[in-house]
């Protein structure tokens, strides 16, 4: 069988765990919290999204705006998460499961991040000034 970049990813895999975990956590929250279903649905999902789309890019600094997307998304989760659990609207069981998978994701982004910084090349600039001088 043949795979994609992103699916050979460990972080992609996290991921794609944290968006059924979501599932599962948003099926239980009862009716009238749809706004905070909606925004971690739509967060969980932006995740892996991003990530796919990063390691299907050439480009170094594309890749990692990617996954600097996806690391925002997966810090959202992690409010939202914080959210559930204070509103007492989650199970602490799946709580300490999402944290747990949050807490990977956010680190394997943000070292994938900063391996594809760009790294600014200093310039060597002649010194011009004498000649200026020269020309006065």
């Amino acid at each position: 069988m043949n795979y994609f970049d992103h699916e050979k990813l460990d972080v992609y895999q996290a991921a794609i765990e944290l968006v059924v975990l979501i599932n599962t956590i948003v099926q239980h929250l009862p009716k009238g919290r749809s706004y905070l279903a909606d925004q971690f649905q739509r967060a969980g999902t932006s995740v892996p999204l991003n990530i796919a789309e990063g390691a299907g890019e050439y480009s170094t600094a594309e890749k990692g705006k990617f996954y600097r997307i996806a690391k925002r998304s997966a810090t959202e989760c992690a409010a939202i998460l914080d959210i559930c659990r204070r509103l007492y609207l989650v199970q602490e069981s799946q709580y300490l499961k999402g944290r747990e998978l949050l807490m990977r994701i956010v680190a394997m982004l943000t070292k994938m991040a900063q391996g594809t910084s760009f790294v600014p090349v200093p310039v060597c600039v002649p010194d011009l000034s004498s000649k200026l001088n020269k020309i006065e």
